[in-house]
């Protein structure tokens, strides 16, 4: 009877302890846990993951997200020694430590060590609760064991990294290294690691920046007992404690400033944005465009881009001097604001013209007062060179030979060359005029160092892009590859401006109307370059020129860029490299549409193949026949000439390959038509 007493004792026990057991296995399950993706900074990556800039969370704090093994290794083995030494083993709820803290608790009269785990500390930290009070500490616990049973070792430690106060609005690792020590957690000192494994301890009162001395001996209490658990050497303890404490916070990096924003405005849902720029590139523009505006008064602003054309990638986008709202307006993004180009859209024109057989870069042009209808443009120093090469034309920037060109070919055939370089533009009020082609329309530093940059890729227009993620499709052909080289190598015979290196960078200057705007922009063989100056308000700046003022920057940012310029590639074959007298005659020297069109009415037309037209390539060629004109006739394929004296109407033409054609003709008065079709 005893025996079978004792059994059922026994039996009643255990049920009685598996039915605790299940009602407190119950009891944690039904746990409501607060949130476990806590809101987090927005990021902004470098091309190589470097923080570029981050935003604050809603309520103003930096936090910032890390994983666990993106944080220094001696960190987190003296954090775990310091607060958790069993973290890797418990529950959630350390029973032997919390019983140690209450004996000697009892024995001292009074809290000396918390039983606190790392698990209950991130749950204090999600529900945002105090540590004083029983019932805080018992809800603790509960989220703890909840926490356990949900997550894995490593996301509790990656909530603690993330959510670990540091005083003021600072939380989490990262967001603590940035702030006061200007590093990322990857790589830390031992002094560096024990201190920021003391701060969240009391946050507040071992703030480095307010009470470094409290700082310090906090550190050195965490050396100790890294000493003590084997983790450092006494020597390295002995060098740690001799390591001064930063005693001022930080600012987190705001590198891009303008780009970031333009980056978390186009995709407002993401945590993190991946970016072309590169970081070191930037932050050596952005001191450059600092020391530009330096002692140039408190209102001239300056921008810049540089990107690589052979990927359309932005590697820098500086739009101002300084991220502020001070006088030059420093929070407006001046690489995207509609300017004036000046001068800077020439070399656009001149590469059409070379395709549409209007010129050639030894043909000869008049710079002498015209008047175009009303429009009676000048130069801008209002002197005249008389007769001069078109290579000199652009070199001088002369504005009346590129007004000839641009009415031969029409200031419609300028926009829709920008259109196919997906530039976007703002035109005055009315039809277009030729002004254009002399910064009577409103673009933006980036679309400009976009048309360079099609220009430097022999005529292919590349959208540029700043995200890895971005698209990189090709755009359309604006120019043929010889009209481009042809440009090149012109604008690569520029000199340097005083002081700058003798090189062959082929860059342009532009003034805007009024001395608003002041552009360099410039290309070797595999990066473009833009630099605007002048006053976000669009006040004019009296004195300012682009030749003076921005060309010695854009030097000067390709310094920065690389130790020395890419070379220019070499020639198409098919380029036409002869001297004036060998060009054939129409092209000999120019002579504008209406000096043409007053001799005669019986302008040359392509009579086959119409513009627009599929036309199946033949062994031998495509047959063309022109219609009026006066005979003997040049024919051109891409600005190329294919005939000269050719008598009669219909020939054909030895074409080779597949796509897009331009076909030119020039009878013996110097005019011009074209027609444009695709072979098939």
């Amino acid at each position: 009877m005893t025996l079978a007493r004792g059994i059922f004792g026994l039996a009643a026990g255990l049920f009685l302890a598996a039915l605790a057991r299940d009602r407190f296995d119950d009891w944690v399950a039904a746990t409501v846990l607060p949130p476990l993706v806590p809101e987090t900074s927005v990021l902004v990556e470098d091309r190589d993951g470097d923080l570029l800039r981050a935003y604050t969370v809603a309520d103003g704090r930096w936090r910032l997200t890390l994983s666990p093994d993106a944080a220094d290794d001696t960190f987190l083995a003296m954090l775990i020694a310091y607060e958790d030494g069993r973290f890797m083993d418990h529950v959630g709820v350390d029973a032997q430590a919390m019983a140690r803290a209450v004996a000697q608790a009892v024995w001292n009269g009074g809290v000396v060590s918390g039983g606190s785990t790392l698990t209950m500390q991130v749950a204090r930290l999600l529900e945002e609760s105090g540590t004083g009070r029983i019932e805080g500490k018992l809800r603790q616990m509960r989220v703890a064991l909840a926490l356990e049973r949900r997550l894995t070792k490593a996301q509790i430690l990656g909530l603690y990294l993330q959510l670990a106060p540091y005083g003021g609005n600072i939380e989490g690792l990262r967001a603590a290294t940035l702030a006061y020590f200007g590093k990322e957690p990857w790589r830390l000192t031992v002094a560096e690691a024990a201190l920021l494994v003391a701060i969240p301890q009391s946050p507040e009162s071992r703030r480095p920046d307010r009470h470094p001395d409290r700082a310090a001996d906090a550190r050195d209490r965490v050396l100790a007992r890294a000493v003590a658990k084997g983790i450092i050497d006494a020597d390295q303890a002995q060098a740690a404690r001799r390591e001064a404490v930063p005693v001022a916070r930080r600012v987190v990096p705001a590198i891009a400033p303008h780009l970031a924003d333009r980056a978390r405005t186009d995709a407002p849902g993401a945590a993190v944005h991946r970016l072309t720029i590169d970081r070191g590139l930037q932050l050596a523009l952005e001191g450059l465009a600092a020391e530009t505006v330096q002692h140039q008064g408190d209102r001239l602003q300056v921008a810049m881009v540089v990107a690589d054309h052979a990927t359309g990638e932005i590697l820098a986008s500086v739009g101002s001097a300084a991220f502020r709202a001070d006088a030059r307006q420093g929070f407006v993004d001046m690489t995207q604001a509609l300017r004036s180009p000046g001068s800077t859209l020439k070399p656009l024109v001149y590469a059409l013209a070379f395709d549409e057989g209007l010129a050639h870069p030894e043909t000869m042009m008049e710079d002498r007062p015209t008047r175009f209808g009303t429009y009676a443009p000048q130069n801008f120093d209002r002197q005249y060179r008389g007769t001069v090469r078109v290579r000199q034309a652009l070199q001088m920037s002369l504005n009346i030979p590129v007004v000839q060109l641009t009415e031969a070919l029409g200031p419609a055939r300028l926009l829709v060359a920008m259109d196919q370089a997906r530039m976007g533009y703002r035109l005055p009020e009315g039809q277009p005029g030729l002004a254009i082609a002399l910064g009577g329309i409103g673009v933006s530093l980036q679309d400009m160092v976009q048309l360079y940059a099609a220009l430097a890729r022999g005529g292919v227009a590349l959208p540029l892009r700043w995200r890895m993620d971005g698209n990189s499709d090709e755009g359309a052909r604006i120019v043929s590859r010889v009209a481009a080289w042809q440009v090149g190598d012109i604008l690569g015979g520029l000199a340097p401006p005083p002081g700058a290196p003798e090189n062959r960078l082929a860059y342009k200057t532009g003034t805007s109307y009024g001395h608003r705007d002041a552009w360099a922009i410039g290309f070797d063989g595999r990066h473009v370059v833009g630099v605007w100056l002048g006053r976000a308000d669009g006040t004019p700046v009296p004195g300012v020129f682009g030749a003076d003022l921005a060309a010695p920057v854009l030097f000067q940012a390709f310094a920065r860029l690389k130790p020395a310029l890419a070379p220019q590639p070499p020639a198409p074959p098919e380029t036409l490299l002869v001297a004036n007298a060998q060009l054939p005659q129409p092209l000999q020297r120019f002579r504008s549409r209406s000096a043409a069109l007053a001799v005669a009415q019986d302008a040359p037309a392509v009579a086959f193949p119409p513009d627009g037209a599929e036309v199946e390539r033949l062994p031998e060629g495509v047959l063309v026949r022109v219609e009026g004109g006066t005979a003997p006739f040049t024919w051109l394929a891409d600005g190329r000439p294919m005939l000269t004296a050719e008598r009669s109407r219909a020939v054909v033409l030895p074409l080779d390959g597949l796509g897009f054609r331009t076909l030119s003709v020039i009878d013996a008065k110097g005019r011009s038509a074209r027609t444009r079709i695709r072979l098939r």
